[in-house]
């Protein structure tokens, strides 16, 4: 056949959607219209809603500066919170990531194990809070329970993750020689997963910061529960102190965190 006499083929063009993607985007609006109406959003709620948010952050000014030495308590203890939830639990999280990884223990132990790592992360880190409240008391301690928990539950599902994605060889090369389970693990596995675990583990601890200051809101110590009271008491002005507080301690925490993720280059 001639190829000048056939004819071109039509081109397609870049990044077009298909019939079945222009379906789903369809979809999706029409729900999100559908919610809208069913929230009662008006015109009216908005503009009164920025009224209200304006005087409230009026009230705001200026700081109230009279009372750091309970500032400076609360603060400190969330930072107790955060950094001893987080080290217990990353601790955990390596025996249980290892348990939870297909391809070092048998398939009903992965199981179990990651039934257990989706459980501790199922509910939101305040209602964990409530719950330690119940069983231990109000305190610090439960604060530290639950987000022992939650840790549990995001770094030992990424570090099982990790530890599946590993290359076979060299955990091969290290059985081959008679080593032992933890032999393996120690010379096979953890070289090629350990710069991910730390990264794991540096991003939880950022995550714990915030998280140490809303579980004080039940109870569960820490700023939230100086928080919650200057919010019950209309003390706008020591509310914006501590918030203030709170962002300035979460930003110097995410510069020291790159810092120390670079130099563990993680």
């Amino acid at each position: 056949m001639n190829p000048t006499t056939t004819a071109a083929a039509p081109a397609e063009k870049a990044f077009a959607w298909s019939a079945a993607e222009k379906l789903c985007w369809l979809a999706v609006l029409l729900y999100a219209a559908y919610v809208l109406g069913q929230i009662d959003l008006t015109q009216e709620r908005l503009l009164h809603g920025m009224e209200q948010g304006a005087r409230f952050l009026a009230r705001m000014f200026p700081p109230e500066l009279s009372r750091m030495d309970v500032l400076w308590s609360g603060i400190r203890e969330s930072l107790q919170i955060a950094v001893l939830a987080t080290a217990i639990g990353v601790a955990l999280s390596l025996p249980i990531g290892l348990l939870a990884a297909g391809n070092m223990v048998p398939g009903p132990v992965r199981t179990v194990t990651r039934g257990f790592i989706a459980l501790c992360r199922s509910l939101h880190p305040v209602i964990k809070a409530i719950l330690f409240v119940k069983a231990v008391g109000f305190g610090p301690l439960a604060g530290i329970l639950a987000l022992v928990v939650g840790t549990i539950g995001f770094v030992g599902k990424l570090f099982a993750d990790a530890i599946e994605e590993i290359s076979p060889k060299q955990v091969e090369a290290v059985r081959a020689t008679g080593a032992s389970f933890m032999n393996v693990v120690l010379f096979g596995v953890l070289p090629q997963v350990m710069s991910r675990f730390v990264g794991f583990s540096t991003y939880q601890l950022d995550s714990n910061l915030r998280n140490s200051t809303m579980v004080g809101i039940v109870g569960a110590g820490g700023i939230g529960g100086t928080l919650f009271a200057a919010f019950q008491r209309f003390d706008y002005d020591f509310v914006f102190t501590i918030l203030a507080t709170i962002v300035c301690i979460i930003v110097v925490g995410e510069l020291l965190v790159n810092a120390a993720r670079k130099a563990l280059d993680v």
